[in-house]
């Protein structure tokens, strides 16, 4: 796996272009301290973004179902794309190699050019700036027929006994038993993270609605927080597997299933040349 470095005064970065864009660790330069998901050598042998730190969402996030969905002319089928999953997730562009278009001492810009399952481009620029990691990614439509958009990134942060999340929202996406999410919903206490507050110890996947764009991760026993700020997310979902020494915050444009949702919540009907844009900020603060 050929991996591109990144570094400024206080973090290093490495980055798999060809496994979609991935970010591989993101680490402390004087301790060595993750701060994303750790990628040992067996995950960076994996050749799955699944098992790395963070892979951008694109042209949609999470799963969508009925095989596809509705574009103002017509029907857009998708399958399945993993072994695990019965539904399209994540979007194609983490299932492509990206090309470099830019690779300096503190920034990248990454680039694909996909035909799956429709024309477009996506790039990625990645800067580093006195332990401040900028991500923003960008889609351009260029197929002919106009279709639905959304945007995302994925994330892995460490999770300790004392890990606190603060990210406030308003509603939670729920479904059926089985079903995806269908219907929005006050959120349970135990999911509410209007101040700092241990991330539940039963496994939590949804999607959060109306966001600020603003969250703080605390992790005291490591000794720093992340501050973050996203840009064209006003969703968020939060995975926290059970007894997993990770979680995801994943800022998303739209809530798992928007395509089949009334007025597809957070997606973008770009015609060809137009563009949508999501940004995530995380600034190291030790202490």
């Amino acid at each position: 796996m050929t991996e591109l470095h990144l570094q400024d005064r206080l973090t290093r970065l490495t980055l798999a272009p060809a496994l979609g864009a991935s970010l591989v660790n993101w680490q402390v330069k004087a301790t060595g301290q993750a701060l994303l998901r750790h990628s040992d050598a067996a995950a960076r042998a994996s050749g799955s973004p699944r098992r790395l730190a963070c892979y951008p969402l694109v042209p949609w996030s999470n799963r969508i179902a009925a095989g596809g969905f509705a574009r103002p002319d017509g029907w857009q089928a998708l399958a399945a794309n993993t072994d695990h999953d019965p539904y399209p997730i994540h979007g194609s562009a983490w299932q492509q190699p990206w090309r470099v278009e830019h690779h300096s001492q503190r920034r990248a810009r990454l680039v694909l050019d996909s035909q799956q399952p429709f024309a477009y481009q996506a790039m990625l620029d990645v800067h580093l700036h006195e332990g401040r990691l900028d991500l923003e990614l960008h889609v351009t439509h260029l197929a002919a027929q106009a279709t639905w958009h959304g945007l995302g990134l994925h994330p892995y942060f460490p999770r300790y006994p004392d890990t606190r999340l603060q990210a406030s929202a308003s509603q939670v996406w729920l479904g059926e038993t089985g079903e995806l999410p269908s219907r929005l919903a006050p959120i349970p206490q135990a999911w509410r993270f209007d101040s700092p507050s241990h991330l539940p110890p039963t496994q939590i996947d949804h999607a959060f609605a109306g966001w600020t764009g603003t969250c703080t991760i605390e992790q005291p026993d490591a000794g720093y927080r992340l501050e973050c700020q996203a840009t064209g997310a006003e969703h968020f979902l939060l995975f926290c597997p059970q007894d997993r020494d990770f979680f995801c915050f994943e800022p998303v444009s739209h809530p798992i299933n928007a395509h089949h949702l009334p007025g597809r919540p957070g997606l973008r009907l770009l015609q060809q040349g137009e563009q949508a844009s999501l940004g995530l900020r995380l600034r190291y603060l030790p202490g």
